[in-house]
């Protein structure tokens, strides 16, 4: 999410097994593009680490161009025959653009520049939502809050939270 010109990116810590926890302490969001940019994932982990480094390469061939990047990893996501059966969606930021990328081809950038994806998704866009309008947390505050209250309500989610932020 976006506040104040700060981004924050935060995760959980949670990576299940269909209905088993099999750990609690992940970290599901990198620095990449040389610490430019902020990515999240939420799916298949291995699935998104395969994107993820997909995703860098596509940075790295658009510097300082997020959404090409993020465009032409969809392009190929949707096209690649392997790639299509990965399991996972991005949530990709930097100073100008938030992003979500899934692998129907998606890239979408929020209207209020707050992202969600994966189960815990939907409550922690709704806390944001509402934090946002109550509030004068910062872009940090209000992801780590948003994502405790998703942790509290949705069994796939959990409050081992890491947030990173972007000036």
């Amino acid at each position: 999410m976006r506040r104040n010109g700060q981004v924050a990116l935060g995760g959980d810590g949670q990576v299940t097994l269909g209905n088993v926890i099999a750990k609690n302490d992940a970290v599901k969001i990198r620095r990449l593009g040389g610490g430019k940019v902020l990515g999240g994932f939420a799916g298949s982990a291995a699935d998104a680490f395969a994107l993820l480094e997909r995703f860098e390469k596509k940075l790295a061939e658009q510097p300082d161009n997020l959404r090409r990047a993020a465009i032409e990893l969809a392009k190929e996501w949707r096209t690649d025959r392997a790639l299509r059966r990965l399991e996972a969606m991005l949530a990709v930021a930097d100073a100008v653009s938030s992003l979500i990328v899934s692998g129907a081809g998606d890239v979408i950038e929020p209207s209020d520049g707050i992202i969600g994806i994966g189960s815990g998704g939907p409550f922690a866009t709704a806390a944001a939502k509402a934090l946002l309008a109550q509030s004068n947390l910062s872009a940090r505050q209000v992801v780590e809050e948003s994502l405790k209250i998703a942790g509290e309500i949705c069994i796939y989610t959990n409050t081992n939270i890491k947030v990173e932020t972007l000036p």
